[in-house]
């Protein structure tokens, strides 16, 4: 269904409107094929950019794919190699629920803020 002021719209036109319709109803210029190879040339640079990407990141994983699994099998010797006083993390240090519930207010009312500065 349609609206009044669309139809209205369809049915009122003047006088640049008719020439825009008739410019438009008019047979396309012969151009031996020049619009066709254009369209084509776009669409195969757009298909390229496309598959770029995931093409280099498949090829980036192969390549590294034997360097991490290198490193995964070090890492227990590794990790053996520091010592446990640096993974242990006083308690004074961890975060209080309080502070994530205040972090968490100021971050909405941050937002809501902006969000106002934006309309």
């Amino acid at each position: 269904m349609k609206s009044k002021i669309i139809n209205m719209a369809e049915k009122i036109s003047d006088a640049e409107d008719r020439l825009l319709e008739s410019m438009f109803r008019s047979e396309p210029l012969a151009d031996g094929g020049f619009s066709k190879k254009v369209v084509a040339r776009i669409r195969r640079r757009l298909w390229i950019s496309r598959l770029s990407l995931p093409v280099a990141a498949v090829l980036g994983g192969v390549m590294a794919f034997e360097p991490v699994v290198e490193l995964a099998r070090a890492m227990p010797t590794l990790m053996n190699l520091i010592p446990s006083e640096v993974f242990a993390m006083p308690q004074q240090f961890m975060p209080q629920v309080e502070f994530i519930v205040l972090g968490g207010m100021l971050l909405a009312a941050g937002m809501a803020f902006l969000n106002t500065l934006a309309e």
